[in-house]
């Protein structure tokens, strides 16, 4: 081997070696982001009796989290390609670290809150780079392996992320409370920031779209216009004031829609691509995603506070109990996209919805024959159930709307997927405060809160039960047998709804 060839190996290693460092770089990145949404549900009661939050600010708390996301998701991506991924995504995770800091060190409510925000905001700048940045680093013939690590990562956040929040507010470090679980990511955060400055490439879209913050900023509005008086209504008696902003945010969306249409025909950069609902597959998978993601919204805080304030379980306690949940989904996820999908195709993704739905039922079963007595392994069945039904459709779903989008469409495609089912997400939390808190009576006494959130969490997992029905139904205008994509193609970016629907 000549002097030429040695030194040629030699940096063909110390990039191999960098390329795999950047991995391991944005995929901590992504698993803190991941882990950052359980944690918080399992810590929501704490937080409320330490910080006195109001049921509202409860809502806020992962609301404004998900609101914040939607918002920014596809403007993150678009800005990652315009200015360079690399640098989204340091500003994204430094941006994300200061806000966990501004979380974990909230003098009162309303500061958790805008720090809230602050985070899911700083979360669509840096997750939209993660699978970007990894297409732009790895040859198409290795993103298989790349993209079966990412799914370990994703299931591992799945599973850790409940008993990681529960350990931490359980064992009261410093006497900080729940504090903990948002202090955790600095440590995190500057390591992944410093070693991203040094191993991570810069890279660019070719021809990167233009921003459309118009779009992002009616989207925002109407989206608050529903939000807000949905999250207030019951507190303040639903004055006339909720009804009207409510019937408004129906006019920016509207809004919305004729904006869209005028700039797509000006620069052809929409903020959502309207020509893709011509797609009925896709109109439809846009339709399940949002209504799943309102399901999802309803069921995770309904529980969490079920546990906690209605049966006065510790969160470990809680945590432990929704393990065989993560297992279940983790498990079913995987043999659905492998051996089920390619056998049965919409079938699957149908079955995922009933089986969810019986699931929900067993649960509310087991929850009105034991009443506050039920314990940990009398919940373990319906749970399984709802966890194999959820992993049944999350895993193929992107895909199945897909399916049918041209290829030129498909960045904007999935990224428009995600945003709809982080929407949907914000959407069920702010319904908790319609079929949850709203069967729950004024002025209880101590005596009478567990009864009346058992009953609550009954009544509401009656909707999310319905939820299920709905989307079945949905699930009939998408494609019998989705198309088999070429890996290493043109839909990076699915993923993304993927990881965080199973940990939502």
């Amino acid at each position: 081997m000549t002097s030429t060839e040695t030194l040629s190996t030699a940096g063909q290693a110390v990039a191999d070696r960098r390329r795999w460092f950047a991995l391991a770089i944005v995929m901590t990145a992504a698993f803190m982001d991941l882990v950052d949404v359980t944690i918080v549900n399992i810590a929501i009661p704490s937080i409320q009796r330490d910080a006195g939050a109001s049921f509202s600010q409860i809502q806020w708390i992962t609301a404004g989290y998900a609101l914040a996301f939607a918002a920014g998701l596809i403007t993150g991506g678009r800005l990652g390609d315009i200015h360079g991924r690399k640098r989204l995504f340091l500003v994204g995770i430094g941006g994300f670290t200061l806000a966990s800091a501004l979380c974990g060190f909230a003098a009162n409510p309303e500061m958790l809150v805008a720090s809230r925000i602050l985070q899911g905001a700083m979360a669509a700048m840096m997750v939209p780079q993660v699978l970007s940045i990894v297409h732009a680093t790895f040859p198409a013939h290795e993103r298989g392996k790349v993209f079966g690590l990412f799914g370990a990562i994703v299931g591992l956040g799945a599973v850790s992320g409940p008993l990681l929040g529960a350990l931490l507010t359980e064992w009261n470090l410093f006497g900080l409370e729940w504090r903990p679980i948002f202090l955790i990511n600095l440590p995190v955060g500057v390591v992944a920031f410093l070693l991203g400055r040094r191993f991570i490439t810069e890279s660019k879209a070719p021809r990167a779209l233009k921003l459309d913050l118009v779009g992002v900023a009616l989207v925002t509005l109407g989206l608050l216009m529903l939000l807000y008086p949905l999250t207030r209504g019951l507190e303040l008696g639903w004055p006339l004031w909720g009804y009207v902003s409510m019937a408004g945010a129906v006019g920016v969306f509207a809004a919305l829609v004729a904006y869209e249409r005028r700039k797509s025909a000006r620069d052809g950069s929409p903020l959502v691509e309207l020509s893709l609902f011509r797609v009925k597959s896709f109109a439809a998978g846009i339709a399940v995603q949002t209504v799943f993601g309102v399901g999802l919204g309803v069921f995770f805080l309904v529980w969490t506070l079920y546990m906690q304030v209605g049966l006065g379980w510790s969160p470990l306690r809680a945590g432990l109990t929704g393990v065989p949940f993560s297992i279940a989904v983790s498990v079913a996820a995987g043999m659905s996209v492998q051996k089920l999908v390619p056998r049965f195709g919409r079938k699957v993704l149908q079955a995922g919805a009933l089986v969810m739905a019986l699931g929900v039922l067993l649960y509310i079963g087991e929850a009105h024959r034991y009443g506050q007595g039920i314990a940990s392994w009398q919940m373990a069945l319906p749970l399984v159930v709802m966890g194999a039904g959820m992993g049944l459709i999350v895993a193929p779903l992107t895909d199945a709307v897909l399916s049918e989008v041209p290829r030129e469409h498909a960045g904007s495609a999935s990224g428009l997927i995600n945003t709809v089912q982080q929407m949907g997400n914000a959407l069920g939390l702010g319904l908790v405060s319609v079929v949850f808190f709203g069967s729950i009576g004024d002025h209880l006494t101590p005596a009478q809160v567990g009864p009346a959130f058992v009953a609550a969490f009954q009544h509401a997992l009656g909707w999310v039960a319905g939820v299920m029905g709905a989307i079945f139904l949905l699930m009939f205008a998408l494609p019998k047998r989705p198309a088999q994509h070429v890996e290493g193609g043109d839909f990076p970016l699915p993923v993304q709804g993927r990881e965080r629907e199973l940990v939502s």
